[in-house]
């Protein structure tokens, strides 16, 4: 649990496969960076395509490791980036699963995700 003005909170990381269907999880302080729950996720996962957001667009923790492995990365480029990445932007919009997912996961009070 992480602590702040607000109060408590906590971040849920989450890895869904192609049907939406959830295969990983990782709880963090809410203040927590998303990469820390890439750095968690990531090395077990063995997979064809990537999808992200681009809160995970970091070369050394997340993209080269990932290419490395022969995994087809589609994260758009972080704003900030100097040289942007492409990505199949077709294939991106399958990225909703995983909203869809953490919408059905807030139906459930019990799990606050904030």
């Amino acid at each position: 649990m992480g602590r702040s003005r607000g109060g408590l909170s906590s971040k849920i990381h989450a890895v869904v496969d192609a049907l939406g269907n959830p295969v990983a999880f990782h709880l963090s302080a809410g203040q927590a960076s998303d990469l820390e729950g890439a750095d968690v996720l990531l090395p077990h996962l063995s997979v064809g395509a990537l999808l992200a957001d681009r809160a995970y667009d970091a070369s050394a923790r997340v993209i080269e490791p990932m290419q490395r492995q022969g995994t087809q990365i589609v994260i758009p480029s972080h704003p900030t980036r100097k040289v942007q990445r492409d990505y199949d932007r077709v294939l991106y919009k399958d990225r909703h699963l995983i909203e869809n997912f953490f919408a059905k996961l807030k139906q459930y009070r019990a799990i606050a995700t904030r």
